[in-house]
């Protein structure tokens, strides 16, 4: 984790370097809170016909919560396992008026069957929280669902003294605003 005043867009291929040299943080799911949050999404197509472009560009967080770089982007290809995302958290959420916390993760996992499809990534050292996340678009019972689950909890010293004044509901904000920000994307095709 690294904070700092000013918007480091433009430094995000030095960030990226960083990152990819990282390891996942260890962690043991089983002792981690679970978290599922999902949204069913009003539309008459399948998943089959959505374009699930955007998820895969990693288009999921509104950007006055939190701006990114992919490994793959930077590298003009698609996702791959063990690519690396910079995340730049704004805090509070305000893209000009914010402490910026820079963070990576790594892709664990892709997603690719006929009712379900996405990614997950882990973690890596020095990130606010340890665990993982994956985000998942479904096709169950004739409805389409947008999924975020988590296992994570508190991932150094100072995540876990303002978990339950702060980084949980926070946490808890930025998720539903990219529930609803996936939402929008799947509705709107």
């Amino acid at each position: 984790m690294k904070i700092y005043l000013f918007d480091q867009t433009k430094k995000f291929t030095k960030h990226l370097a960083f990152f990819k040299s990282k390891a996942v943080m260890p962690y043991d799911r089983s002792l981690l809170p679970e978290n599922v949050t999902t949204v069913v999404v009003n539309t008459s197509l399948r998943l089959d016909q959505l374009d699930l472009g955007f998820l895969f560009d990693y288009q999921i967080f509104p950007e006055r919560i939190l701006n990114y770089c992919t490994q793959w982007a930077s590298e003009n290809r698609s996702m791959r396992i063990g690519d690396t995302i910079v995340q730049q958290t704004f805090v509070p959420p305000v893209k000009w008026l914010s402490q910026k916390i820079v963070f990576g993760v790594r892709i664990q996992a892709i997603i690719d069957e006929p009712d379900h499809k996405g990614f997950s990534y882990e973690t890596l050292e020095g990130h606010a929280e340890k665990g993982i996340s994956t985000f998942t678009v479904e096709q169950s019972q004739g409805k389409i669902i947008f999924k975020i689950h988590t296992y994570s909890a508190p991932g150094n010293l100072l995540s876990r003294l303002m978990g339950p004044i702060f980084t949980r509901p926070y946490q808890a904000y930025c998720t539903k605003a990219a529930v609803n920000r996936v939402k929008q994307q799947l509705e709107s095709q």
